[in-house]
């Protein structure tokens, strides 16, 4: 590969036999323009390996996939040390830089090669990329965000970015992404603002949808390199005053769920989830997939142990200790080894949901399995638990930094005694 032409190096190769039908040249000559053998010998590396990237771009640009020539045209510019620029751009260069486009263009004999002139002159067309194909081609571009998510999670991550493309295309049509208009995304949010003030709904359902809409047309945009200016910003609408989710009371819990037979409906599993969050506040999700490995019944203080366990937390926050008392540690005896019903199903909200409703189990109509959680919380702060040790049983993060390991199991364990129903 390595020879030296009277004092300096060069790079002499074959081209691959891949590569004839883009790379005229059968034998590729390159002055290194160096004396030395080791610099040489580096410098050539990675003229080699801009070489094929030209050509791996040239075979790509020679098709009929507006998707694949336009990636390829930016790729070409790369190898050849330009930016892709639209045509448009590339004009209004200053002379000199758009004659050195020109002669890019050229091989080594003047003559032009038809891909690369396309792609350093900026003539090849941006693909029309509808809104549903934006889609398509969001998920492996965000695959990122969701290592380590479970079925079940990336079904919900999933299903909102679904609906909310949905509801744009069923209000402006699947047109093309460089398309839409300003007045498109206004009429977008005409539609929702009338479904807002119809349904009784709240401006937050709105702002899931444009905040999905622009998570994926901005990244596909940015990925692709379309260059695209979105007519997304300015449209969010504000925010009214974000309602609470009620708690349960002490006196619903202990005289309607925790009376005898109030549950007896339910299946074993989702009762056993319902009476462990009483004395534990965790999420539905956290529950569903403990297993044995991740309750502790043997030992002086029983306890469980949220984990990152075939599924991400919520927050970093999220993994935790939890000691169990009372009415939980009796569901967590009677369901030692987890709850493998629904470790990988999404039926347990709506199942305990439409069982609350059914038995008149639900203090007002707003309340849901996930109060239990909020009186938890409510019951640990009017009993005076320190703030830190709330957050750590909670899962929450702290206003500070936090300091330490925290309270020590024992301690945590005394703290819910004090209000374990």
């Amino acid at each position: 590969m390595i020879q030296k032409r009277g004092k300096l190096f060069h790079l002499i190769r074959r081209t691959p036999t891949l590569y004839h039908d883009v790379e005229k040249r059968r034998l590729i000559h390159v002055a290194l323009k160096t004396d030395s053998e080791e610099d040489a010998r580096k410098k050539a590396v990675g003229v080699w390996q801009k070489l094929v990237e030209g050509w791996e771009a040239r075979l790509a640009g020679d098709t009929t996939d507006a998707e694949k020539s336009f990636e390829a045209a930016n790729r070409i510019a790369k190898s050849k040390g330009f930016r892709f620029l639209d045509a448009p751009a590339v004009a209004a260069l200053p002379l000199p830089e758009f004659i050195e486009r020109i002669d890019a263009a050229h091989d080594n004999k003047g003559k032009a090669d038809i891909v690369e002139a396309k792609a350093l002159l900026g003539v090849t067309e941006k693909p029309a990329i509808t809104i549903s194909r934006a889609l398509e081609l969001y998920w492996p571009m965000a695959a990122h965000k969701n290592v380590g998510k479970s079925d079940d999670q990336l079904r919900r991550w999933r299903n909102p970015h679904i609906k909310a493309i949905k509801n744009l295309i069923n209000t402006i049509g699947d047109k093309p992404i460089e398309d839409i208009s300003g007045d498109d995304m206004l009429d977008f949010c005409d539609w929702w603002l009338e479904k807002i003030e119809s349904e009784g709904l709240t401006p937050n359902s709105a702002n899931k949808d444009l905040s999905h809409i622009g998570s994926i047309l901005k990244t596909v945009n940015k990925k692709k390199r379309l260059g695209l200016v979105l007519p997304l910003s300015d449209l969010a609408f504000s925010q009214r005053e974000k309602s609470q989710r009620p708690r349960f009371s002490t006196k619903w819990i202990t005289e309607k769920l925790l009376a005898p037979d109030a549950l007896s409906g339910l299946n074993t599993e989702a009762r056993c989830i319902l009476l462990g969050m009483v004395n534990t506040g965790y999420r539905p999700s956290e529950a569903e997939v403990l297993t044995g490995a991740q309750i502790k019944l043997e030992g002086k203080i029983p306890f469980i142990s949220i984990e990152p366990v075939g599924r991400q937390l919520k927050t970093q926050n999220a993994r935790r200790v939890i000691p169990l008392a009372g009415v939980s540690l009796a569901a967590f005896r009677e369901c030692p080894n987890g709850f493998p019903r629904y470790a990988n199903s999404s039926s347990l909200t709506n199942t305990v949901r439409k069982f609350l409703i059914e038995n008149k189990l639900r203090e007002t109509s707003k309340h849901s399995m996930y109060s239990l959680r909020h009186s938890f919380e409510d019951r640990m702060t009017d009993a005076g638990i320190e703030e830190r040790i709330k957050a750590d049983l909670m899962g929450h993060s702290l206003k500070r930094e936090r300091y330490g390991k925290g309270a020590s199991l024992k301690k945590a364990h005394e703290c819910v005694l004090q209000i374990a129903l």
